[in-house]
């Protein structure tokens, strides 16, 4: 019976895996803790917790008593569902009912502080460990490193890291490494990263071609070109395959430098090597020709884009948007806002943004107080745009009432 469950359950047929249940109680076999333990699991994570927490009271109402594994099923539906306050609340209706958790309950709990914002929590149960005679595994470290990180928490992580090597209490993996490197590059902490690149090597470890873009993405962020283009050299050397996602990276990095021909050769490469362009490499290519005023190729682009079975995206469109109006095709600009409108986006804000500016810049604020007054979202950017663009063009009546509406909205961060 178990086994049939387990099946169902995998396969996401909880009716049949009830039926099941049912069929076997008619023929004497009555379902047991890990039977329960397959429902809770499954009802949690391809229903709610709910669904999950009413297979729990079945189980009372059976007369079986739940284990660790059954509240681990709960837990991590409650985290799934980002019910971390509800996550708490189980954790402790495990003591009471006398259910001693174990090194995956406390994993799930460090994990639920974290996304509170609650790092100190989170540490002070890591460091609640040894007194209840468990010892954290690898995913309690990374766990651990990935909260302090995302919390900003980054001297911790670190210092967190150091202790445990001294310690011996826990060997480093890759993916660690990984999860290091990644925080330390997106606090800024480019050198101390490089550091465990290079401590990575001496372990043992060969890092991989997500070590290395990490590092590379990050140094062109922090405006290290060169640094950048070392790492990036330091992996061919290496004999790593570029993905695409390294690539786009790359590319990226030389087009905002203003090295377009650079870029483009990289993209020519990328062909050469008979890897597939994804969407963010189609989008670094269409904002390249739209910076060219290449705009009929970036219109190729964008068939070439569905052709190839992907979706543009906002930003796709935004970009090929900005390019028309960057060469000064202010019609066809303001047709394809009108396409736009019809996607179904979310917001068109940004487009919405650049449209007013650029017509602003060219002198048809008319047109821009039209699309202005026409749009449901405004943000900061909106108004000063507007606001800017009318001064220039000494229009301070229609300016200073502009201003008047966005006096009440200046709480906003611009």
């Amino acid at each position: 019976m178990n086994i049939c469950v387990a099946s169902f359950c995998k396969l996401q047929q909880l009716e049949k895996a009830e039926s099941v249940i049912i069929d076997a109680i008619r023929l004497g076999t009555l379902p047991d803790v890990v039977t329960y333990n397959t429902l809770v699991s499954a009802y949690c994570h391809f229903v709610d917790l709910d669904s999950g927490y009413l297979i729990l009271n079945r189980m009372k109402e059976a007369k079986i008593h739940p284990n660790v594994i059954t509240y681990n099923s709960l837990l991590s539906g409650a985290s799934k569902h980002s019910l971390h306050s509800k996550c708490i609340e189980l954790f402790n209706e495990m003591g009471t009912m006398g259910i001693q958790p174990d090194v995956w309950s406390y994993n799930i709990l460090i994990q639920c502080y974290f996304r509170l914002g609650k790092p100190e929590e989170a540490n002070m149960i890591f460091h609640s460990f040894k007194s209840q005679n468990l010892s954290p595994c690898s995913t309690t470290f990374n766990t651990m490193f990935n909260g302090f990180f995302k919390t900003g928490y980054t001297h911790h992580a670190l210092s967190l890291f150091r202790s445990s090597q001294r310690n011996g209490i826990f060997t480093p993996e890759l993916l660690t490494y990984n999860i290091l490197i990644n925080g330390l590059c997106k606090s800024g902490w480019i050198r101390a990263a490089r550091m465990i690149l290079k401590e990575l090597k001496e372990s043992g470890f060969k890092p991989n071609a997500i070590t290395y873009t990490t590092i590379m993405k990050h140094c062109f962020k922090s405006r290290k070109f060169q640094e950048g283009i070392e790492v990036f050299n330091e992996m061919k050397n290496n004999g790593y395959t570029y993905d695409a996602f390294s690539y786009s990276t790359l590319s990226s990095a030389f087009a905002k430098k203003g090295r377009l021909e650079e870029a483009y050769r990289i993209f020519k490469l990328m062909t050469e090597k008979g890897i597939e362009k994804d969407l963010v490499s189609y989008n670094i290519l269409v904002n390249m020709y739209c910076i060219e005023g290449k705009i009929d190729k970036a219109n190729d682009l964008l068939s070439e884009i569905q052709e190839f079975g992907l979706q543009c995206d906002q930003y796709t469109h935004t970009t090929f948007l900005d390019g028309l109006c960057r060469s000064g095709e202010i019609d066809r600009a303001l047709e394809y806002l009108k396409y736009m409108d019809t996607l179904g986006f979310d917001s068109n804000l940004v487009a919405y943004n650049c449209m007013v500016d650029r017509l602003c810049k060219v002198g048809c604020s008319n047109d821009a107080l039209r699309i202005f007054e026409r749009m449901e979202v405004k943000d900061c950017i909106t108004y000063t745009s507007m606001v800017h663009n009318l001064c220039k063009e000494r229009k301070f009546l229609t300016a200073s009432k502009l201003f008047e509406v966005f006096i009440p909205l200046s709480g906003w961060a611009c």
